[in-house]
């Protein structure tokens, strides 16, 4: 929160920009940051941004007192952190309070975070910043007491699993309150997808009342206030395109230890193009999930997956939500069925569903039987959508372009963040309607001329953007059987 000062004025009360100052009047106090100007703002007035006005409660013309506010406490122990020094719960409690009164400057808030990048945390305190990011917000509190979850850490494109995940579990009998992101530099989040079908954002109440009744939700984790640090944290990761590791893993941990998981399940997909490209980052990630897991009271179990493709064909809120519902329908790509019953099933064995080995057969019956397909429509319904809409129903972009194939050969890679980067380029995920089709998988032969994929759009110039793009970036990769040719003259020549 931030408000400016005259210059002449800020001198004589001995305030200097960055520094805090008290605001106070008839009905509220507040601590902001202090800028000044030297015409902007005339002597004797003070402006304010429009959050510390609704925060205050005034109006222009009112009168307002100033003075130089101390410190937080929290500085001392961002300082302690930038030095490389641990710190401790109680400590952790003092920033977390800090970043959520928001006592502390977009500097400070950088500075820590670049803290935690630069200097790892210990498990320790990996721990501790969990439980406080945690309790520090809203806790669900839930009818069932045993609590399951799910979490893909991101970086695959089409990656909907969610939508099948959850009416799967909950068919079951057992409990899954699934709160979900928004994309920040993906496609689309699985709370993206589940607009399209129905609203998303809740209040703890409503999550409450609407998993006590289904046994599962797909919610938008911003719209409700649990663990209220981890949105602020990525605003500052986000245009330092930083990602500290432990602060991740936090990120992940904290909503579900606030929602009450008992047992949770980490899909960490692995390959070239996404997060995380090789099998000992992916165990070590997964090492510290489970370690984490084990100090929170929760078990983790970790699936490490294919991350390598796009799972499914399509890419883009409306298009993953139709084939999201398509699949439930009984229709639907392999590679989506396949990673969706392979974690549900191992939600399904840890809640005895299934024995040991037989829950993705399990998974499987619940969702060929039609039973995951009535669940889906009574948590669509519950959450103020439609529950008779079908895949059929799902509108996507009304403008379309396809893309063919300018030569014959095997497809070898398809592109992640290439991928992603045209459909972003379309209008996903702010136009639900935006995305990609594909019509090829890995590995198939195609034809020159064949239809690689399909790009839709909501706007004639997004279409045009996206299709530019495209035809740059060459996301799909087709290659030969013959990798290169040895002659006679070159063996000698060597």
């Amino acid at each position: 929160m931030e408000a400016i000062l005259n210059e002449e004025d800020a001198r004589d009360l001995g305030i200097h920009p960055t520094d805090r100052i008290n605001l106070s009047a008839r009905r509220a106090n507040i601590v902001a940051i202090a800028n000044t100007t030297r015409n902007f703002i005339g002597k004797g007035e003070i402006g304010i941004m429009d959050e510390v006005r609704r925060a205050m409660g005034v109006k222009g013309g009112e009168s307002l007192s100033v003075s130089l506010a101390a410190k937080p406490e929290s500085i001392d122990f961002i300082r302690k952190k930038m030095r490389g020094e641990s710190l401790n719960e109680g400590e952790y409690d003092v920033i977390v309070k800090d970043v959520i009164a928001n006592n502390l400057s977009d500097i400070e808030l950088t500075a820590f975070v670049s803290a935690l990048y630069i200097n790892e945390m210990t498990m320790d305190e990996t721990a501790h910043l969990t439980r406080k990011m945690a309790e520090n917000g809203e806790m669900l509190k839930l009818e069932k007491t045993v609590v399951y979850d799910k979490h893909s850490i991101g970086g695959v494109p089409g990656n909907k699993i969610t939508l099948l995940i959850v009416p799967i579990v909950a068919a079951a009998g057992l409990t899954i309150p699934k709160t979900s992101s928004r994309a920040i530099t993906s496609a689309c989040g699985t709370a993206d997808i589940m607009e399209v079908l129905a609203p998303v954002t809740f209040s703890s109440s409503e999550i409450e009342k609407i998993v006590n009744k289904t046994n599962g939700i797909i919610a938008w984790g911003g719209g409700v206030n649990l663990a209220p640090t981890d949105d602020i944290f990525i605003q500052v990761e986000y245009p330092l395109a930083i990602d500290p590791r432990n602060l991740a893993i936090c990120s992940v941990m904290a909503k579900k230890y606030a929602v009450g998981a008992n047992f949770v399940v980490i899909d960490i997909p692995m390959g070239e193009g996404t997060k995380i490209e090789t099998m000992e980052e992916a165990k070590k990630y997964a090492r510290d999930f489970v370690e984490l897991g084990d100090r929170l009271d929760i078990t983790v179990e970790c699936a490490i997956t294919y991350g390598d493709k796009p799972i499914g064909r399509a890419i883009g809120p409306a298009l993953e939500a139709k084939e999201g519902l398509r699949t439930l329908e009984g229709s639907g790509p392999s590679s989506l069925i396949e990673k969706s019953i392979d974690i549900a099933g191992i939600i399904l064995e840890a809640g005895d569903v299934a024995r040991k080995g037989r829950g993705k057969k399990a998974a499987r019956d619940l969702l060929k039987s039609g039973k995951a397909l009535t669940k889906m429509r009574e948590i669509i319904a519950e959450q103020g959508g439609n529950p008779k809409v079908t895949s059929e129903d799902i509108e996507v972009g009304k403008y379309r372009v396809n893309v063919y194939s300018t030569k014959e050969g095997y497809v070898t890679h398809i592109l992640n963040k290439a991928m992603v980067q045209i459909a972003r380029t379309a209008g996903a995920p702010k136009d639900k309607g935006a995305g990609i089709s594909l019509n090829i998988a890995k590995g198939i032969k195609v034809k020159e001329g064949d239809l690689l994929f399909e790009i839709y759009a909501e706007s004639k110039y997004k279409l045009a953007q996206a299709e530019k793009l495209a035809r740059h970036m060459h996301p799909v990769i087709l290659e030969g059987m013959l990798l290169r040719r040895i002659s006679e003259y070159m063996i000698l020549d060597r």
